[in-house]
């Protein structure tokens, strides 16, 4: 009787071993959605993280944004050099070179628009690197987020309460926060 109770306990050893292995094995394989790669894909490419997350409306949000931040400081990029090279062909001494400017702005005014357009390149140029992070940065949030479940189930409830404090009873409002 003794050498079969071993056996028993040998063999549901084993049969517990084996059920943790296949356990760790299906949450392994449930959990393969790494951030890494999320935040790797939207580094090199913006909007393929959103993709591998499965998050398909954000990549249009993802272009148009970052687009806009480009195009704004490419207009003013060009912006910059047309005054800029208003102010240089006013100010170089030479009377044959005339800039198209010249009964409109005085030399202070276009010295004002010029850095005026410098100023909102950087800016904008200095947003559009920003989105491109928050691309990256959204990614690794979502990767981190996709096996999370969210259960519709939620309530929080307000009820009136008496606390007791100093030895008076004063009114109250007590939350409570069901999950179920």
């Amino acid at each position: 009787p003794n050498r079969m109770s071993k056996k028993r306990i040998v063999l549901n050893l084993i049969v517990f071993a084996y059920s943790l292995f296949i356990e760790a094995q299906t949450l392994k394989q449930e959990n393969n959605h790494s951030a890494k790669k999320a935040s790797i894909y939207s580094a090199i490419i913006p909007g393929y993280g959103q993709f591998y997350n499965k998050k398909y409306w954000k990549i249009p949000i993802v272009y148009a944004s970052i687009g806009t931040a480009f195009y704004i400081g490419k207009w003013n990029q060009n912006k910059y050099l047309i005054y800029k090279e208003a102010f240089q062909f006013r100010t170089d001494q030479d009377e044959t070179t005339i800039d198209e400017f010249e009964r409109i702005y005085s030399e202070a005014n276009l010295i004002t628009i010029k850095n005026y357009h410098r100023k909102n390149r950087d800016l904008a140029y200095i947003i559009c690197a920003g989105l491109y992070l928050l691309n990256i940065i959204d990614a690794s949030v979502d990767a981190h987020l996709f096996n999370f479940t969210i259960n519709d189930d939620v309530s929080l409830n307000i009820e009136p309460s008496m606390m007791h404090l100093n030895l008076n009873f004063n009114p109250a409002l007590s939350l409570s926060l069901n999950f179920k």
